[in-house]
């Protein structure tokens, strides 16, 4: 079995994030919960009404085709993809056939062979009241379809990729395709082969969760082996993958393009891309953002990050902004300020309910500036965070209105060190016969008797001479 070769050609469809829907003026609102309420009678299908192209639809996905190296088309038009289906109000899908509006490029490291746009279909429901119920909202919502050459091999592989075109989308704004609200949707083409000439494909379709994704292509894998170690074919079909089982399930035999008799949008004028001047390169590459993979190697180059700091700041853009504000200008606290946002910071914003910016980047910034200088010890500047995103405020006034201030005077810590050492006599013992671990003891005593507001460095000093001196 481990002679197979698998090939694997994904099919990515994504909602983009505009005002309005793709061919008419109703809201694009994903979160809208009344069903049927964003639709109108051009997203209905009605006779006699005309479609009319959103512009920043069309802005999105040229941006995505910049940012993956594509080659724009400077002619693309519309096609009417002819099926019916309950959930297709007109009885066709306006998408892009011939010219598509990106072709070629590639996205961690897998390359591409278009990226065209269309509309959404409605959603059908078919588990309530014993009835299917469609909702017509998602209907003529700008989708972007992307699909890849035939050229990933497992199932890790085309899951790592759809992770990297979410955050393309997220970063560009341009949708926040969440696969389980439907807002970007997987379909994966697999075959199986002991040669490089391509077996017979199979498609997944409507994978919504990465962990479908990769369960769903792992087992029609070994069920393409299985048959073909028994001697049977595999049928060329559509597939659909039940969550519960973990397997796949034939639903339909797979159509051709020619299946959909493709032909031009007769109601949708043709595009030159090259005339209209929201649409150049310059245009909207001076809108796109530093994209993932860019700021993955800076922060590696920069700041010395190991790979899961650097997926956590990546991952989340808003997390990645805050650290670069927290740190702006101070370079002195980029290890500190890792250290405590992924250890400390996250969690408590987790367990608050609560989002990144609880605490100002300002404020976060001087509490790391007082831990470098010594003004506060780490459980000190640990005690202030907590109370910090309970209500932001400068560290200093919490700190000193709670007695957390790091006290480096001489004269006060030596106090505290004659008190330790008189009321532990049999540690101090241990400590002068070898055994060092005493010492770490009357460090936390002192620790303890100043709340954590002794320098520790201090406080070691003056015991260990005074310890010496008796």
């Amino acid at each position: 079995m481990k002679d197979y070769i698998a090939t694997i050609g994904l099919e990515i469809h994504a909602e983009l994030k505009t005002s309005s829907k793709m061919f008419c003026s109703c809201k694009n609102d994903p979160d809208e919960k009344k069903p049927n309420t964003n639709i109108c009678q051009v997203c209905m299908g009605h006779p006699g009404t005309l479609p009319v192209l959103n512009k920043e639809a069309i802005k999105h996905v040229l941006k995505i085709g910049y940012a993956v190296g594509g080659s724009i088309s400077d002619f693309t038009e519309w096609d009417r993809k002819n099926y019916f289906y309950p959930d297709i109000p007109k009885g066709y899908q306006i998408s892009q056939y011939k010219y598509p509006l990106v072709s070629g490029g590639s996205l961690a490291g897998i390359h591409l062979t278009r990226i065209h746009l269309e509309e959404d279909t409605a959603q059908s429901t078919h588990d309530i009241h014993h009835k299917s119920l469609i909702n017509f909202n998602r209907s003529g919502v700008p989708l972007m379809e992307l699909v890849t050459e035939p050229v990933i091999h497992d199932a890790e592989t085309a899951v790592r990729f759809a992770k990297e075109l979410q955050l393309l989308l997220r970063y560009i704004g341009a949708g926040e395709a969440n696969l389980e609200k439907g807002e970007m949707r997987v379909e994966a083409n697999i075959s199986v082969s002991k040669n490089k000439v391509f077996g017979t494909k199979t498609e997944v379709k409507n994978l919504n969760s990465f962990k479908a994704v990769e369960k769903a292509i792992s087992f029609e894998i070994n069920r393409q082996i299985n048959l073909l170690e028994k001697g049977e074919k595999v049928v060329q079909e559509t597939r659909g993958f039940d969550e519960n089982t973990g397997t796949t399930f034939s639903q339909r035999l797979k159509e051709s393009s020619h299946d959909y008799r493709y032909f031009p949008e007769p109601d949708l004028p043709k595009l030159k891309i090259s005339e209209v001047k929201d649409f150049s390169r310059e245009e909207l590459t001076a809108l796109t953002p530093e994209l993932p993979w860019v700021k993955r190697e800076r922060y590696f180059k920069d700041f010395g990050m190991t790979e899961k700091e650097v997926a956590v700041f990546v991952e989340s853009r808003e997390i990645g902004d805050y650290f670069e504000q927290v740190i702006k200008d101070n370079p002195q606290i980029i290890k500190l300020s890792v250290n405590y946002i992924l250890t400390d910071y996250l969690g408590l914003l987790k367990k608050e309910g609560k989002d990144i910016l609880s605490i100002s980047s300002v404020n976060f910034s001087k509490l790391m500036k007082m831990v470098d200088q010594k003004k506060l010890s780490s459980r000190g500047a640990k005690d202030i965070l907590v109370m910090m995103i309970k209500e932001d405020n400068d560290p200093e006034i919490i700190g000193n209105e709670n007695g957390l201030i790091q006290k480096s005077d001489e004269t006060e810590i030596k106090k505290v060190v004659e008190e330790i050492i008189s009321k532990n006599p049999t540690v101090i013992d241990a400590y002068k016969n070898g055994k060092e671990t005493a010492l770490q003891f009357l460090i936390g005593q002192g620790m303890k008797l100043t709340k954590g507001s002794a320098n520790p460095e201090l406080l070691r000093k003056l015991l260990i001479d005074l310890i010496k001196k008796d």
